[in-house]
């Protein structure tokens, strides 16, 4: 028994990791110690009474440490412990280097946060990053390379198919992201000018990501009245560029639409079946935040001449008519739906309905008078705003897929910043609290896999996503009979609660609920960046 302690004790001094079973006291000094939590281990299997050490940046033993030394340690009786967070889809860019605690993320558990979705991404990635190891952040990051910011560089916001030479130099820009570090490539192929892509523009870049390892991200063309012939468009990407494809914030828009998520999830379990590769994430919500340009005609955006169109008698009819269309499926004869985010031309506005508008105007609310209201507000500078369009039941079946996993789409703010949507404070702290504690929609364990290890193993994040000894000390804490969302659309400035500590990289970043201010965030760079191992 003497020998089998020391050989153990060695071993641990020795910084190898390793998995504890046994049941005497070990004194061996730790940096952190988590001590009587209830281990989610992030693998989707069923809990179990341990603890966790770690040393530097990295689990070194899960067992029975109840007599350990350590330099810190953290009491998690009552607590569950978790892999930290993975978010797949943020907004973080372009404010992280002015709010790098980022607090709202890391208040709900997140560790990890991914930029670069929608098409929209730093070109080239590298200043980026640097710029991000230099302001040091408090969540690690990553990015995909964005179609949509390469496509403009190439072409602007034309409406047309890529020339060969300009499809050549679209192709050698995702060669170079990727090799800089990128996760892969991602669309948005509802706004410019990624609307303006066929889909084999779309599978010759998805080809060059995969070259490198990459994968395809997608917030598809259509979200309401196409969204099933979007899934089969992202579907056939991904089978004719042999790549993994997920779909972004999957979600099924327009009262006539609602139920087709089980079309939608038939797709993808069909797919599957054939070999293909295709996952979806998705926030625990019934609205989206976009920008106003998404109900009016694509071909009206093009080049940045919609106000030179509406100023045609003739152009502006037709585009009218294409926004009733929209206006129709999306929100009917309820204005009050449609939410300002945020107005540059007007802070005022923040949390403002379009009814709001209508009714200050003295206007009816009728389609007609909303799609004019939404073209007077995008002369004057357009608005961010939320869409109240989507279904509750459409939410749950999606929750409960296995093929889905959580993202929040959310944007980093701070309080009394606008009117953003709730999800940006409280995706994941929602799904724990609302759909796991009250609903009974999912266990506790399968809504954290779908928070950890599944991202990670989708992003290609091999040392991150589980609770193993040797992997990196990303560690999520949380009540779960407390852990909840407090943001609502009315009221959304409110940090979640119940996320007790968060780890990053073993660094404790959030301790008894409350943001430490260490900063200890890496970037992460993806399968094709040179030096990482593959």
């Amino acid at each position: 028994m003497r020998i089998r302690w020391i050989l153990l004790l060695a071993s641990v001094l020795g910084g190898m990791p390793l998995l504890l079973r046994a049941q005497a006291p070990v004194a061996v000094v730790f940096d952190v110690v988590l001590v009587g939590g209830r281990v989610v281990d992030g693998s989707g299997a069923p809990w179990y009474a341990a603890d966790v050490g770690i040393r530097g940046d990295r689990i070194a033993v899960i067992g029975r440490l109840s007599g350990a030394d350590a330099r810190v340690r953290i009491d998690a009786r009552g607590l569950v412990v978790a892999p930290g967070f993975i978010d797949p889809h943020v907004h973080a860019r372009e404010r992280l280097m002015e709010l790098p605690a980022a607090e709202g993320y890391l208040l709900q558990g997140l560790t990890t946060v991914v930029d670069g979705n929608d098409g929209s991404s730093p070109l080239p990635l590298t200043p980026w990053f640097e710029r991000v190891a230099i302001t040091r952040v408090s969540p690690n990051v990553a990015l995909f390379v964005g179609h949509g910011t390469i496509r403009d560089s190439v072409m602007g916001a034309a409406n047309r198919f890529a020339s060969p030479a300009e499809l050549a130099r679209m192709k050698a820009l995702v060669d170079a992201a990727m090799k800089e570090g990128a996760l892969g490539l991602s669309t948005g192929l509802a706004y410019v000018p990624g609307t303006y892509a066929p889909t084999d523009e779309i599978v010759a870049l998805a080809e060059v990501a995969r070259e490198h390892g990459g994968i395809y991200i997608s917030h598809m063309r259509d979200e309401g009245g196409g969204v099933l012939d979007s899934v089969r468009e992202t579907i056939a990407i991904g089978v004719r560029a042999r790549i993994p494809v997920q779909i972004s914030h999957h979600k099924v828009g327009g009262r006539r639409q609602f139920g087709q998520t089980v079309q939608s999830l038939t797709l993808m379990a069909e797919a599957r079946a054939r070999g293909v590769d295709v996952t979806f994430d998705q926030y625990p919500y019934t609205a989206s935040h976009t920008g106003l340009s998404l109900i009016f005609p694509r071909w009206s955006l093009a080049d940045g001449k919609l106000a030179e169109r509406l100023a045609n008698p003739s152009l502006r009819r037709e585009i009218t008519s294409g926004m009733l269309d929209f206006i129709d499926e999306r929100f009917g004869d309820e204005p009050a739906r449609i939410q300002l985010a945020r107005c540059g031309h007007d802070a005022s506005l923040s949390g403002k309905t379009v009814a709001d508008l209508l009714k200050a105007a003295g206007q009816p609310m009728t389609q007609t008078a909303t799609a004019e209201m939404v073209i007077d507000l995008q002369l004057k500078g357009g608005c961010s705003a939320i869409f109240h369009a989507y279904d509750e039941p459409d939410v749950e079946r999606l929750l409960q897929s296995p093929l889905g996993m959580i993202g929040s789409d959310g944007s980093l703010t701070q309080p009394g910043d606008g009117s953003p949507h709730p999800r940006a404070y409280g995706t994941y702290p929602r799904v724990l609290g609302r759909y796991v504690r009250e609903r009974g929609l999912l266990p506790l364990e399968e809504a954290v896999r779908k928070m950890t290890s599944f991202p990670a193993a989708r992003l290609g994040l091999s040392d991150r996503g589980l609770l193993r000894p040797g992997l990196m000390a990303d560690i999520t804490v949380f009540n779960p009979t407390m852990v909840a969302d407090r943001a609502t659309y009315a009221d959304p400035h409110h940090y979640s609660v119940g996320v007790r500590y968060v780890l990053v990289n073993g660094q404790v970043t959030v301790s008894e609920g409350t943001h430490t201010g260490v900063r200890a965030g890496r970037v992460l760079r993806g399968p094709g960046a040179a030096g990482r191992p593959r």
